[in-house]
């Protein structure tokens, strides 16, 4: 009888110790799941790849303030390889970088088949290239939408101009320049019918003696506007001595031709470059083609020369809030091409993957594209 007791007193224990154990199930777990929250995250390596150097002022400058954003906001010493040219060069040095870091950003469109072969060999490594059309599971592109600020430009060019005569020097005849020159030459159009723009090709990102003679090849031509595609400011510092309205690219070229000095479209890589990073973190990373614009910030305006009137600024800023508020596209028809043929009709908008692969020119642009 007293073993009798005893199995039940040990049983009825044993039921207790478990109801107890069991009612504390939750409160471990939770203090497990507080505890895995608090586990910091592996910040990735990151590596850039530059066609020139920082001090251009122009293209890689934008990208490198970009570089130093992502350095700062995530306590690392990202990788730099400069002046990389385009071609097998670059698959080496891609691929060399792809051996030791987890984030590979390559800022040049000559970089896009070096970047995706690489990128097939490599694919726990996340590859970003900018302005290119390639993508692969493990490899995005990013770029800005060049051809608003573009237009912007060339509103203020077809106010500033007296003769009607304004010059752009083209770098590469790749989509993203000849879009640009043509949403420059809308823009001109749209606050003067009359204008024309020729156009000159360099044929370089970087090379300010020959971006200088290209610049002086337009001005001999009597143009009283001058744009310029590179990364130097040579153009607009040519156009400065013959007292000509000037316009560079890509940052804000003021300081280079204070008193002729009108505006350009500028980048802002960091925000975007924070953000691809910080996702790769938190494992939401996703390969894709990015296109940001002025809503987005990725593009803009450089602040006005000093000298330039009021009325202008006035509109190009009214037209701005116009593009960002949604109210009017630029590509948006009726648009014809330099033969007069209707490549967008009236009521139509061009899409996106037409303004990438764009290989023609608008009515008004006087020059034509190398093939």
């Amino acid at each position: 009888m007293k073993k009798v007791l005893f199995f039940v007193c040990l049983v009825m224990m044993l039921m207790v110790t478990a109801c107890s154990q069991e009612s504390s199930t939750p409160s471990d777990y939770s203090n497990k799941t507080e505890i895995k929250s608090t586990v910091k995250k592996k910040v990735p390596r990151v590596a850039f790849v530059y066609i020139g150097v920082p001090g251009d002022g122009g293209w890689t400058y934008e990208h490198d303030k970009g570089r130093q954003l992502v350095d700062k906001t995530f306590g690392i010493k990202s990788t730099v390889v400069e002046n990389v040219p385009e071609g097998p060069d670059a698959e080496r040095v891609i691929e060399e970088l792809a051996q030791k870091n987890d984030i590979i950003f390559t800022t040049s469109f000559g970089y896009m088949d070096p970047t995706y072969n690489v990128a097939q060999k490599y694919p726990n490594v996340i590859f970003m290239h900018a302005t290119g059309y390639k993508t692969a599971k493990n490899m995005g592109t990013y770029q800005g939408k060049g051809y608003q600020p573009g237009y912007l430009a060339g509103v203020a060019a077809g106010k500033l101009t007296k003769n009607n005569k304004i010059g752009y020097v083209g770098a590469y005849p790749i989509p993203e320049v000849i879009y640009t020159i043509n949403a420059f030459t809308l823009g001109a159009k749209s606050v003067n019918p009359n204008i024309e723009v020729s156009v000159v090709w360099s044929n370089t990102w970087y090379d300010p003696t020959a971006e200088r003679q290209a610049a002086i090849s337009l001005l001999d031509k009597g143009v009283d506007v001058l744009a310029n595609y590179q990364d130097s400011p040579a153009g607009i510092q040519a156009a400065a001595e013959r007292g000509v309205w000037g316009m560079g690219n890509d940052s804000d070229m003021n300081k280079y031709a204070p008193n002729t000095y009108v505006t350009n479209p500028t980048l802002n890589w960091g925000p975007y470059y924070v953000k691809v990073v910080q996702s790769v973190i938190d494992g939401t990373w996703k390969s894709g083609a990015y296109h940001g614009g002025l809503k987005e910030g990725l593009v803009d305006l450089a602040p006005f020369g000093k000298n330039v009137p009021q009325d202008v600024k006035d509109l190009v800023e009214e037209k701005k809030q116009e593009l960002i508020d949604g109210k009017f596209e630029v590509f948006q028809g009726p648009i014809q091409n330099q033969s007069g043929k209707v490549m967008v009709k009236e009521g139509e908008k061009l899409s996106e993957d037409k303004i990438l692969s764009m290989d023609w020119f608008v009515k008004g642009v006087n020059g034509t594209i190398p093939k």
